[in-house]
């Protein structure tokens, strides 16, 4: 029988038949249930009403400052459909020995800066992703201009021109200017430039401001440069910390290695994004943001090892875990794909039937990158986790809780089968403290 490979994706994995059987009545009406299941599914998926996930938050439950010690903060405890309580130097004896826990070491960048036009007006820059260059490291590193993709406050008021500020930098006298290059939506791309050969990471630590959420209500305080930042944050780019790992501290790490826990890193830089609210009542209305993640070969391995699981650290690990999945899809469906093509979409989980196992995806990214003699993989995902998504990677979650009816809100309730509610519940009776700053928990489903 002579083959004919599919060409949509939607029909892959169905019985292939030569060209005549392929209008074999019996073959088509196969199609067309399959071609209906997938429709039904992305559908369902799609027609989530937000409002299903709102709960009442009383600001006092908003943590507005982390506690003074990190690790004596509460940790709820989800495990099956049962709730219970500890603190959180406790955790470790939660985690099982011979676990692969991934921590997300991205590191808050002091993105938010400020200018004075002649006129008195002040004009807020925030940087929100590289754009030339466009890798991150490489836009530290540049010593006379660079662009960025920003938010402007007070944007009507600057409609042209250039703005500078004199600040000192490593004892030298620079001159910072900015510049709108270019407009999309509500996305700026504005022009950096400067003098004295200083990086523009050394300009950002000088001039800028470390972002905190908006719904703490105050100003960004000193302390926040050390309390919003994870003891082990290393790779610069976010404009918003993982804040599940705020609450670890070295002695928390320590224990974990003592109890026979592995632990990894992955890189996902967190977006304005984050706190995008979801403003549309069904979250098909809802546009995810894109985040770069680069995740190392080593530790894909180390994933395929443990039976391809692994316990996330923040919904950023989650994110960037379950991407892996998808991005080695692509690979195995198109191994001469660039790396610059790396990318999973908003919808992606849902769009398609998904026939490799977790071990067969990573098996062919981790081959993929041998190939092309990459140590890491860099790509951006948009993924939408929301109820009805299946896990693949991902089998315990330490977490924060989450502002009402926003998509942080609907992966808990994905990965937790529905039950978000009773969580949530016992969190609102039992004193804990809420968002960023607030309390964290240990899902388990």
């Amino acid at each position: 029988m002579a083959y004919v490979e599919p060409k949509n994706a939607l029909i892959r994995g169905l019985p292939l038949f030569d060209d005549a059987k392929m209008h074999n009545f019996n073959y088509l009406c196969t199609v067309a249930h399959y071609c209906a299941k997938i429709v039904f599914m992305i559908k369902e998926i799609q027609n989530i009403a937000i409002a299903d996930y709102d709960y009442p938050l009383p600001d006092e439950r908003i943590a507005k400052y982390p506690l003074a010690e990190r690790d004596t903060s509460k940790l709820l405890l989800y495990n099956g459909g049962s709730v219970s309580e500890d603190v959180f130097s406790a955790l470790p004896r939660y985690i099982p020995q011979g676990a692969l826990m991934v921590f997300n070491n991205t590191k808050v960048i002091q993105a938010r800066l400020r200018f004075r036009k002649e006129t008195g007006a002040q004009i807020e820059v925030f940087c929100l992703e590289p754009e030339q260059p466009c890798d991150y490291q490489q836009i530290f590193l540049e010593t006379k201009e660079c662009v960025w993709q920003c938010l402007v406050g007070n944007s009507n008021r600057w409609k042209g021109g250039v703005l500078s500020q004199r600040i000192e930098v490593a004892g030298k006298d620079i001159t910072l200017s900015v510049e709108r290059v270019g407009d999309a939506a509500a996305v700026n791309h504005v022009r950096f430039s400067w003098d004295g050969g200083v990086s523009f990471a050394e300009l950002l630590e000088a001039a800028g401001e470390l972002p905190i959420p908006p719904y703490l209500n105050r100003k960004t305080e000193e302390s926040d440069s050390r309390t919003y930042q994870t003891v082990y944050s290393k790779v610069k780019g976010s404009v918003a910390a993982p804040t599940a790992g705020l609450h670890f501290t070295p002695a928390v790490l320590d224990a974990l290695t003592a109890a026979g826990v592995q632990r990894e890193e992955v890189t996902l830089h967190v977006g304005a994004g984050t706190f995008k609210p979801v403003k549309s009542e069904l979250i098909s209305g809802h546009d995810m943001h894109e985040e770069y993640i680069e995740v190392r070969k080593e530790l894909i391995e180390k994933i395929i090892a443990t039976g391809g699981c692994a316990v996330a650290v923040g919904t950023t690990s989650v994110r960037t875990l379950e991407s892996l999945y998808f991005l080695g899809e692509q690979v195995a469906e198109n191994p001469g794909l660039h790396p610059d093509e790396l990318h999973v979409g908003q919808w992606t989980p849902y769009n398609r039937e998904h026939l490799l196992s977790t071990v067969e995806a990573l098996g062919a990214l981790s081959a993929w990158m041998e190939r092309n003699g990459l140590d890491r993989v860099h790509a951006h995902t948009q993924i939408m986790i929301a109820p009805g998504y299946k896990f693949r990677i991902v089998n315990a979650i330490v977490t924060n809780f989450h502002q009402p009816k926003s998509t942080l809100l609907l992966l808990v309730s994905a990965f937790v089968n529905g039950n978000w509610r009773s969580i949530y519940d016992y969190a609102l009776g039992h004193d804990f403290r809420f968002l960023s700053y607030g309390d964290s928990s240990l899902l388990i489903p």
